[in-house]
């Protein structure tokens, strides 16, 4: 049984789809620490992947996580990750860090 478990365990956790959210261990030059200075100039454009690109640049996060409508979200924070939530006529509501 213990054997089957240490099988299927990892083989389960990499099927479920989950997004890895361990916490973030900012560098020590503060690289990739996510900045909300700017990002509400964002709020009302339309989401695409070349937004996305920018977004990240402005707030010079490592990561991005977009929220869809109605989308449920781990609650955690993580000070290398820009979350961006944009509405169904795929509008940007809001951007933050975290």
């Amino acid at each position: 049984m213990r054997i089957t478990a240490m099988i299927l365990l990892p083989l389960l956790a990499a099927c479920s789809g989950m997004q890895d959210d361990r916490p973030a261990i900012p560098s020590e030059t503060g690289e990739g620490s996510c900045r909300n200075e700017g990002l509400d100039g964002f709020i009302g454009q339309t989401a695409s992947a070349d937004l996305g690109a920018r977004l990240l640049d402005a707030s010079r996060a490592r990561t991005l996580r977009w929220g869809a409508p109605g989308m449920a979200m781990t609650m955690d924070f993580r000070a290398d990750r820009l979350t961006v939530s944009y509405d169904e006529k795929m509008l940007i509501t809001s951007a933050r860090c975290g």
